[in-house]
């Protein structure tokens, strides 16, 4: 393990304009298991100074977003800290003192073009043309305390390279004559991220900041302004993009939700990962694995195993399709591993919100059947929900559902009526013996377990698909099997032409 000679600090600075998008957390999610890593800390920053997009309740959401996953805060809003407030609108002064420094110190000026003014540089075909610069001091503070509207800019060099070092990437340099002289402060008082990140960064001692690669085109302006400030600059992770799962182009917000090519809905909003019965294991598993890898060729693991291997530097630097299938496969592999009750608990709010009232002594007895068929929490509702459906008004279902593949009517009824005195005969019910007993039925009268076994299923639960089906009539109990068994032969009698 690296040494670090200072104590790691990392933090995830989302703005608060809604529900957090995948990728966002995943930029957390690896600040979070990187300071889990060393023993350091992990803070939550809430960068609103954008006000227009800010969107009430989006704090909450965030914090119930990692409280889902697991992953938890050692300094933030609601939580506090040595170095708070954790929210950027309530650090204005700083921002505005710094920004100030910067212009005395020769680092920054006071532009007061006019919007009309950059309009015409744009429509000229270019950026800002710098005409306040080198604007003589005097006259500057003379206007701006005369409460002429104005920005602050950074200086950028207007010659040679830019140089800084990333932590997934090595090395990377910077044409600084093809680089804009950014505003740092806005007329309104309000920072740009430019300048409110690094101010916070410095006075909340971040040690290393992971964020999207999509902010490397700004890692210069950062670089300078580090060096105009002579503060010690954190070590910077620049993330690679998660793709759409076609591989082009950056999987982004939206809207509208979107299918891939098997017309599964992708989920791309953490809320929506709840909403389609994910486990938060199984996301995190997913998650940790798009662009770093646990090795041992293992792709089912638990965080707490993923924290001791985690490595920024050993991040792909490449950018990754969104993966949607693997996360089904994962999700399936979580189900399977967890206790039945642990299942229970997790199925029954799934079930209540489908319109079910649950007894949760028949969901446990339920749970272990279901293990390695859900993909999804909710294919519950349509794999088992007819257990908690009110039993005396069980109806047979139709001919086409219990009539099994390569079958017709009558030889379906005959299975049937061959399969009551066997259920009759039993004595001990138990899924094991209903299997031995089942088995020597179709052996005995010259059909396929397939059949035999489809053909109980459907008639005991109603539908084609269903747990296995001697767990079914084990839970039923030998008295609602009967019956439902000789309901379905009835049906298919009355549906005889």
């Amino acid at each position: 393990m690296p040494k670090h000679d200072h104590p790691i600090r990392t933090r995830y600075a989302p703005s608060p304009t809604g529900p957090q998008h995948i990728g966002g957390i995943r930029s957390a999610l690896f600040a979070w298991l990187f300071a889990r890593r060393h023993g350091g800390q992990f803070i939550l920053r809430i960068e609103d100074t954008d006000q227009k997009r800010s969107v009430p309740g989006s704090v909450e959401q965030i914090m119930a977003a990692f409280d889902w996953l697991g992953v938890d805060i050692d300094e933030g809003p609601r939580i506090g800290g040595d170095y708070g407030p954790y929210v950027q609108s309530q650090r204005l002064e700083m921002y505005q003192q710094w920004a100030n420094w910067l212009v005395a110190q020769g680092h920054a000026y006071r532009c007061f073009a006019t919007s009309e003014e950059l309009a015409e540089m744009r429509k000229a075909g270019r950026g800002y043309d710098r005409r306040y610069r080198d604007f003589p001091a005097e006259h500057s503070d003379e206007q701006a305390a005369q409460g002429m509207p104005h920005v602050i800019r950074f200086k950028m060099p207007l010659a040679g390279r830019t140089r800084g070092c990333d932590m997934i990437r090595g090395e990377v340099a910077f044409d600084n004559a093809q680089l804009q002289d950014a505003v740092l402060l806005k007329s309104d008082g309000f920072p740009t991220y430019h300048l409110a990140h690094i101010v916070d960064d410095h006075t909340m001692r971040i040690s290393h900041i992971t964020r999207a690669v999509e902010w490397l085109p700004s890692f210069p302006l950062h670089l300078q302004l580090w060096h105009a400030f002579g503060w010690e600059m954190p070590q910077y992770a620049h993330l690679p993009v998660l793709l759409n799962p076609n591989g082009k182009g950056k999987l982004s917000k939206r809207k509208q939700q979107f299918a891939d090519s098997r017309g599964k809905t992708v989920p791309v909003l953490m809320q929506e990962f709840q909403a389609a019965g994910y486990l938060p294991e199984a996301v995190v598993n997913f998650l940790t694995n798009i662009g770093w890898n646990f090795g041992d060729d293992q792709e089912v693991f638990a965080v707490k195993a993923a924290i001791p291997r985690f490595d920024l530097q050993a991040v792909n630097p490449a950018n990754s399709a969104y993966p949607i299938a693997k996360l089904d496969w994962l999700n399936s592999q979580w189900v399977q591993r967890l206790p039945a009750d642990d299942l229970a608990r997790r199925l029954k709010p799934v079930l209540e919100a489908a319109g079910y009232a649950v007894d949760e002594a028949l969901l446990r007895e339920v749970a272990p059947s279901l293990k390695v068929r859900l993909k999804s929490l909710n294919d519950v509702v349509g794999m088992a929900g007819f257990f908690f459906e009110n039993w005396s008004e069980f109806t047979p279902p139709a001919a086409e559902i219990l009539i099994q593949r390569k079958m017709d009517a009558a030889s379906t009824l005959a299975i049937l009526r061959g399969a009551l005195p066997v259920l009759e005969s039993l004595e001990d019910f138990s899924a094991e013996a209903q299997y031995s007993a089942f088995s020597a039925y179709a052996a005995s009268s010259g059909q396929k377990n397939g059949a035999v076994f489809g053909s109980l299923r459907a008639a005991a639960s109603g539908q084609k698909v269903s747990p296995p089906t001697f767990d079914t009539m084990q839970i039923l109990g030998k008295a609602e099997s009967l019956r439902r068994v000789k309901l379905a032969v009835a049906a298919l009698e009355n549906a005889a032409p």
